[in-house]
């Protein structure tokens, strides 16, 4: 009975640490997380402006736009295409991941954005998450103050 114990804590273990995004498609009209539609979006142009016009912290948002990144170790996280560049996404409460045939697919994306300032240690995590070199990874030397996104809900267009 001890060893049934001590196999199973073993074999969770062992499944978290091989963790992979999910293989698969991307295709129109699937749906990561909560289901989410096209209704209210708001184009990634005209996020910092929404932010911008509340006083809280934090702002319910829905924005089409771009994948041009997403997590290569898990399917944790994507980046969309902005005019200020690549906009964090982050899978609120790693709730859900996303296939990597995700990159390049537009989306609808529902979720929690606010404005932080990502650490150099954290910015260093996500270049290793990207699969970056080492030579890109050690250039990151500084923070960086971005709008982040806790996603509740991806639709695929």
């Amino acid at each position: 009975m001890k060893k049934l114990f001590m196999l199973i804590p073993s074999l969770l273990l062992g499944i978290t640490l091989m963790a992979q995004p999910p293989e698969g498609p991307a295709d129109k009209g699937m749906v990561f997380g909560a289901k989410t539609d096209l209704n209210g979006a708001i184009p990634t142009e005209k996020l910092a402006s929404a932010l911008s016009n509340t006083d809280a912290k934090t702002a319910e948002v829905k924005i089409t736009g771009k994948v041009v990144e997403v997590c290569k170790a898990e399917g944790c996280w994507i980046k969309v295409e902005s005019p200020n560049g690549p906009l964090m996404v982050k899978m609120k409460d790693h709730a859900f991941l996303v296939p990597l045939s995700l990159n390049g697919k537009n989306i609808v994306l529902e979720g929690t954005a606010s404005m932080k300032e990502t650490s150099v240690d954290m910015l260093r995590h996500y270049a290793e998450d990207a699969g970056k070199t080492k030579e890109e990874i050690a250039a990151i030397t500084q923070p960086k103050k971005e709008i982040i996104i806790q996603a509740k809900g991806i639709l695929v267009l």
